[in-house]
């Protein structure tokens, strides 16, 4: 197996970098927190140097790691959850930061899953995939956690 060029590991970054940050962030509720997951996460692929077929081999390998990553930090460490200040990049805006807000509220095995799916535009298959579940699993944390962000929007969801 071939190591990885510095120049191979800065493209695969510039190109994963927002990806496996919002992943992070919507673990870690907390920005520093989720620069700290996402730069061990890129730390993790260098170490490991897998062999990535193509960019949805690379982003899966990325998502499902930085997911790893986040759980890893979430059992070492006790954190405060922050309020949501706007800072996730190319999600955030003034128009959906209560939706989001509300999205991060969620459990971690509704999060995860509503993140990708809206946030992220896996379909269900991909982010059953993804997260080594049953596509039926999936699908059922997909509803329950939208009738969750109804009820807590106010009915309000799109």
């Amino acid at each position: 197996m071939a190591e990885y060029s510095q120049r191979e590991i800065e493209q695969l970054y510039h190109r994963h970098v927002g990806t496996v940050y919002r992943i992070c962030f919507a673990y870690m509720k907390n920005a520093a927190e989720a620069e700290d997951a996402a730069q061990d996460t890129f730390i993790r692929l260098m170490r490991a140097n897998p062999v990535l077929s193509d960019l949805g081999h690379e982003k899966a390998w990325l998502i499902r790691t930085a997911g790893n990553v986040c759980k890893d930090m979430l059992r070492r460490r006790r954190r405060e959850d922050v309020p949501l200040d706007g800072d996730l990049p190319g999600v955030v805006s003034a128009g959906n930061n209560d939706v989001l807000e509300a999205v991060f509220a969620l459990s971690e095995k509704y999060r995860t899953v509503v993140y990708l799916y809206y946030y992220e535009g896996y379909d269900s298959a991909e982010i059953a995939k993804l997260l080594c579940k049953p596509k039926a699993t999936v699908r059922g944390h997909l509803h329950e956690a939208r009738q969750l962000l109804k009820k807590q929007l106010g009915g309000e969801l799109e």
